[in-house]
């Protein structure tokens, strides 16, 4: 049975701010101002990367105890290639989003390599937005709308 998420973004009056909402709770997004923002919160891809990190930490939370794995912290390492030649129309042939995301997992537990190694692979297998990034998603605009 599929569950529908739901969000939205408006841009605020200030530089390039976005304001993002979901079930009540709030982001500000914008960009630095070497990119033409006011700095007041990360930009988007950012909150990719945070995005991925964040449901990577809940998969190793709420599976942890299923998995048999013991751990006293985990945290994860993010960083993403992005050249803003593409996005910004310089160059035609430069993709707009991130060329590569590359992330580490960091476990503080007394578990065997082998069974880290393990339970790192159970994450990746089981994290939705690791799988929307790793297999895309379909993108659908339903409307453009005159208000």
């Amino acid at each position: 049975m599929l569950t529908t998420f739901k969000a939205t973004a408006k841009k605020t009056e200030t530089g390039l701010q976005v304001e993002s909402e979901a079930r009540g709770f709030k982001i500000t997004f914008d960009e630095p101002k070497s990119l033409g923002g006011t700095d007041t919160g990360m930009n988007p891809v950012e909150g990719v990367l945070c995005a991925l990190g964040a449901c990577q930490s809940i998969v190793c939370a709420a599976f942890a105890r299923y998995k048999r794995f013991k751990y006293e912290e985990f945290w994860v390492e993010l960083e993403g290639d992005l050249d803003p030649d593409g996005f910004t129309g310089k160059n035609p042939d430069v993709r707009n989003g991130f060329q590569e995301i590359r992330f580490s997992f960091h476990f503080k537990t007394d578990e065997p390599q082998e069974k880290i190694d393990e339970f790192a692979d159970f994450i990746e297998s089981r994290c939705p937005v690791g799988d929307n990034l790793g297999h895309g998603v379909k993108l659908v605009r339903t409307a453009a709308v005159k208000e």
